[in-house]
């Protein structure tokens, strides 16, 4: 059984959600007979998108909204929170998911990195800041999903501003659970979603064809709502080409430079590789 706030007429809001795992959730939000909202960038994007949702909902165009919402402005995020309240009454669902990857360097352009920061980070922010309070109050199940990254918790190298971001995601999406659960007559709870390698446009970089390496985004909204129901807060997702197993040890040798003493980001150190390699296989 889905969890119960995927009910039919409960409402979802997902950012991001004119494509890849945004867009995967509506759709299974929809087809549950949910009334969803997808806030994105780009008019044409969310048209195509809501002429797909709308096909997919039992209720037709009457269940699915649409806005033009930047999530790093916090006004505009209060303005989506009010316009869903007055279209369909509240937010059962909020599904923080909107997300930027253009790539950094550690020296590179600070607006590069402002914009990362405010999309990924700042947008998980607003999102909650502007929705929760008023989800609590309804009185309902329901959930806030965050969407990290396995980048936020190894942070490898090639990527820092995307790495800072996410991490963030994580810290924060922990902290804001200790909250919830901590909130007298609190029936909301929060989860982090950390996809594997998952085709999307955020991941395709050229690419028209899924590598087998990587899952669709339906393969992991549907691990998503399996791992929801078994109340999970970490969802850990693998792909064709990482098993869980694998992940547990490099997040477990990423805890380990710390508890060790070890050369931060140790994976990557020549002088650790042979030790990490046996460290995977559990020697």
């Amino acid at each position: 059984m889905p969890h119960p706030a995927m009910s039919s007429h409960h409402v979802a809001v997902i950012t991001g959600g004119a494509s890849g795992i945004g867009l995967a959730a509506a759709m299974t939000f929809a087809k549950a007979g949910m009334k969803v909202c997808i806030a994105d960038l780009g008019a044409d994007r969310l048209k195509e998108a809501e002429t797909k949702l709308s096909s997919a909902a039992p209720g037709g165009a009457a269940d699915i909204m649409t806005s033009a919402v930047d999530v790093s402005r916090a006004d505009e995020v209060a303005g989506l929170e009010a316009a869903v309240a007055k279209r369909f009454g509240g937010t059962d669902i909020l599904m923080n998911n909107a997300g930027i990857q253009p790539g950094s360097t550690m020296f590179g352009p600070s607006d590069n990195w402002q914009r990362i920061l405010a999309v990924n980070l700042w947008g998980v922010i607003n999102g909650t800041q502007a929705f929760v309070s008023n989800m609590i109050k309804r009185g309902r199940s329901g959930l806030i999903i965050n969407t990290g990254s396995k980048q936020g918790i190894t942070t490898p190298p090639g990527d820092p501003a995307y790495n800072v971001s996410k991490a963030g995601v994580k810290a924060f999406t922990e902290a804001l659970q200790h909250e919830l659960r901590n909130t007298d007559g609190c029936k909301i709870s929060a989860h982090l979603l950390i996809p594997g390698f998952v085709f999307t446009g955020l991941t395709a970089h050229g690419r028209t064809e899924k590598p087998a390496a990587a899952w669709t985004a339906e393969q992991t909204v549907d691990f998503l709502v399996a791992r929801l129901d078994a109340g999970d807060f970490y969802i850990l997702c693998p792909d064709n080409d990482v098993p869980r197993a694998l992940d547990e040890r490099r997040i477990l040798w990423a805890a380990g430079d710390i508890v060790e003493n070890r050369p931060p980001l140790s994976r990557w150190h020549p002088d650790y590789g042979d030790a990490f390699a046996a460290f995977v296989e559990g020697k």
